[in-house]
């Protein structure tokens, strides 16, 4: 053979295949392949069985290829089999490769008759072969059987897609010769993803079945059904030969002596049989892969650009070598410190668009939870105002109060202060939640030392809870200090001359008009009579309630003013799941159409509890803030009840300069005390600890995994790169079998009559029948002609003559076949450009 190069291809394929599945990456790269498909029990199995020589694949009524088998056959002095998954076994007895067969088939599949599409690589090593690859796929059915699912049909075929879809795979489509062609499984599957039959060989199985007085012939010869690459025929063993123990070298000399003794295919026995058909196969995968080299290099070497930068630093790696463990643990403490930071400032890279995490959550702890929870202290108006009566009569004593007394005031306004510390403890519980959950996910690039993640992890961790109690020393002491002096002089504070001349109208005082408060979903509670409840887009603002369609705010469906309106509790009902909470008018009038109180529904208590937060931003007060609702317990005379209503605006004059002071301490010293505490921390101090921790060592050392992981790139890299030479190596004037030309492939109508069974001839063909070898036509693609070049890997293992550069001649005994006109003393050759008889 000239070109050394395309030897190695089969192998370099072989190669890849092994190293992309052991790390999971085969998927990525569609290595050139021949997928065998085929009916259940079309004799699939028998063939690669042939190819060897050898019984190693299981057998069995019923569907028994469960799972792919990638079959790589390597021409070798030796004789034995080698699994992926058993690294470094040899099986040299056959019998003991069927059985890991059954037994990792059952592994993934169960001992039921399910699929898994999960692939066995089985290598078989021997002087018999010619380099090979195929995938042995389960077989195509019709009903489930036994405990298969029932969709197990659409499972097969979906599983042979998954293979047979892909440009880079050839497909042996395998057909037994004693059913209708036209009715193949193989041929309709490989039809719809090849309708060019670009990539089908097909294989006729089952000849020595065929009733008698019919035959193959047509089909054989290319004509019932014409592939491009034609059709080969063979002679497998039977069920009885098998049970027989018949020796596959004795079944091929069989296979052979039928060709040339059969009088409808002696004339094609040099193409027929395993041997020609493997060595048709050889060549035509090593073809094929010459053909898919451009495009599998430009992949190879994009794979490797990927690779180029992660396995520069494993290139020469030493595990135990103490400098670059020093450097590991420098350059991961760094990272994992700039990663932190960028997690709490925000950064461009890596953003997270999924949820809010980091900087942005504690964000709107600060300006949106905290906040929130300050608003959720609602005052219960009733209590509030007898606590004040009752303040300012204890203030008092016997005597009976000629002026508002401030001691009751103080005493009242030191009494709301207390209330702020458990929002304010809680907002701190909350930042240390979000700051320990950014710790564990900066510290997933770690991963590879699983000690120094678990160290770092501890240590900063321990460091935001020491910070947790000092910040909340802090919080404490905060409003200890507002407690310790009440500024009555402060600049926001209305004081007692105001207080006095405020009237309800002038404490109902909204935000800026038409300004937004709050928008969002809720249902309004309407009786099925009056037509069922409806959820609506609510928008408030501080001077109406309205609601749309949908939150596009295209189709407003009412607006109701904020005047008069107050709120009510209503207990939820026996089958609802809704929290529910009512809108009334104070004058007895009709809210909405005929309603007098308008019910909204909110999923849960919370959702409940920030409208009423909202709705008393606009001004809207619940029931209980009506004087009503306290006359009755107990009365009040007129003085009294003026000297009430001036400590309650002081209150609430003093208490929103508090709360606004708190609002914007909160948020500043938890940033100074902890989280740019915890920043400093990780970048000067972080390092030190974890030296101290422990040994250094025992600080590095390697998960399992990342070790395993280290191995497999190397290797995929190193094979990446080695194939990359082999092909490079490769000559690119390689002469090989071109691509045969198209033909008529339109299927035969189901209706006509099955033309494939025929009496063979009782006498010799006359003279004018055209030749059997004619170029690329009538046989398969391998058939010897100078159309198809010179053969690339002959073998004498097999009985079947070197395929020569000119066409067979034909056997002694064998009429000729030229057609009229042609000169009788060399043979026919028709150049790839001259028509042939499918064009």
């Amino acid at each position: 053979m000239g070109n050394r190069g395309m030897e190695d291809l089969i192998p370099l394929i072989n190669k890849l295949q092994d190293a992309f599945s052991s790390i999971g990456q085969s998927c990525n790269l569609d290595l050139p392949q021949i997928a065998v498909v085929g009916g259940q029990s079309a004799g699939k199995s028998s063939v690669l069985e042939n190819f060897v020589g050898r019984d190693f694949l299981p057998r069995g009524s019923g569907i028994v290829t469960r799972r792919p088998l990638i079959l790589q056959l390597v021409n070798n002095k030796a004789e034995y089999a080698e699994f992926l998954h058993c690294k470094g076994k040899k099986f040299v007895d056959f019998e003991e490769v069927r059985q890991e067969i059954e037994a990792e088939t059952d592994r993934i599949t169960g001992s039921n008759k399910g699929i898994s599409p999960v692939p066995i690589n089985l290598r078989v090593y021997s002087p018999h072969v010619l380099n090979l690859t195929l995938i042995d796929l389960p077989g195509m059915t019709k009903v489930a059987v036994g405990d298969q699912p029932v969709d197990i049909e659409h499972q097969i075929r979906e599983m042979l897609m998954q293979f047979i879809t892909k440009e880079s795979c050839l497909i042996l489509a395998v057909t037994p010769a004693n059913s209708d062609l036209a009715n193949s499984d193989a041929l309709k599957i490989a039809k719809e993803v090849d309708p060019q039959g670009m990539r089908t060989i097909g294989v006729i199985t089952k000849l020595d079945l065929m009733d008698e007085g019919t035959d193959a012939k047509d089909i054989l010869e290319n004509k019932l059904l014409p592939l491009r690459r034609g059709y080969i025929g063979v002679v497998n063993r039977s069920q009885k030969d098998i049970d027989g123990k018949k020796d596959i070298r004795a079944a091929l000399a069989a296979e052979r002596k039928f060709f040339l003794s059969h009088p409808a295919y002696r004339h094609l026995a040099e193409r027929m049989g395993t041997p020609h058909l493997q060595k048709t196969l050889n060549q035509q995968l090593t073809n094929h892969i010459r053909d898919t080299l451009p495009g599998l290099r430009s992949k190879l070497q994009s794979q490797l650009l990927s690779l180029e930068k992660e396995v520069e630093e494993y290139k020469n790696f030493r595990p135990d070598d103490p400098t670059r463990k020093t450097k590991a643990l420098l350059q991961m403490v760094q990272q994992f410190g700039v990663d932190f930071e960028k997690c709490i400032e925000g950064s461009g890279d890596q953003v997270d668009t999924n949820e809010l995490s980091g900087g942005a959550k504690i964000n709107r702890i600060f300006h949106e939870r905290f906040p929130f929870e300050l608003v959720k202290i609602v005052f219960d108006e009733k209590e509030l105002r007898r606590e004040i009566s009752h303040a300012i009569k204890n203030v008092h004593g016997v005597r009976t109060g000629l002026f508002t007394p401030d001691l009751a005031f103080e005493a009242i306004v030191k009494k709301q202060i207390l209330k702020l510390k458990e929002p304010s403890l809680k907002c701190v519980d909350l930042v240390v939640s979000e700051l320990t959950a950014l710790v564990m996910k900066c510290a997933v690039k770690l991963n590879s030392y699983p000690r120094l993640r678990e160290e770092t992890e501890r240590i900063v961790t321990t460091h935001v809870r020491e910070r947790e109690g000092k910040t909340k020393d802090q919080v404490l002491l905060l409003i200890d200090i507002e407690l310790s002096y009440i500024n009555t002089n402060h600049e926001d504070f209305i004081g007692f001359a105001n207080a006095q001349q405020r009237n309800t109208a002038a404490n109902k005082k909204r935000a800026i008009p038409n300004q937004v408060i709050r928008k969002g979903w809720l249902t309004i509670n309407i009786s099925i009579m009056k037509g069922g409840s409806k959820e609506y887009w609510f928008v408030l603002t501080a001077e109406s309630l309205s609601w749309y369609k949908d939150e596009e705010e295209k189709e407003k469906k009412y607006m109701l003013p904020l005047d008069n309106l107050k709120l009510r509790d209503v207990e939820k009902g026996f089958m609802s799941t809704k929290h529910i909470f009512a809108i009334f008018n104070t004058e007895q009038r009709n809210v909405y159409k005929d309603l007098r109180q308008v019910e909204l529904a909110c999923d849960s208590q919370e959702d409940v509890d920030s409208w009423k937060a909202s709705f008393l931003r606009a001004g809207v007060y619940p029931e209980k803030d009506q004087v009503c609702g306290w006359s009755d317990t107990f009365s009040m005379d007129p003085q009294l009840e003026r000297q009430v209503e001036t400590i309650r605006n002081l209150v609430d004059s003093y208490i929103g300069i508090i709360n606004k002071s708190i609002r914007d301490l909160m948020p500043k010293t938890i940033m100074h005390l902890m989280i740019n505490n915890a920043k400093d921390f990780i970048h000067s101090e972080l390092l030190a600890y974890l030296y101290s921790s422990g040994d250094q060592n025992s600080l590095m050392e390697e998960s399992a995994d990342q070790a395993q992981r280290r191995d497999d790139m190397l290797r995929m890299y190193h094979a990446l790169k080695e194939s990359l030479n082999i092909i490079g190596d490769i000559s690119a004037t390689t002469i090989s079998t071109p691509v045969p030309p198209p033909v008529n492939n339109t299927w035969i109508p189901e209706a006509s009559p099955t033309p494939q069974r025929r009496p063979p001839p009782s006498a010799a063909p006359p003279p004018s029948r055209p030749p059997a070898v004619r170029g690329p036509t009538p046989g398969p693609p391998m058939n010897p002609s100078p159309a198809f070049g010179a053969p690339l890997n002959p073998s004498p293992a097999f009985g079947a003559p070197p395929i020569p550069s000119r066409p067979a001649r034909v056997p002694p005994g064998v009429p000729s076949r030229r057609p009229p006109g042609a000169p009788s003393h060399r043979p026919t050759i028709i150049r790839p450009a001259e028509p042939s008889l499918l064009d």
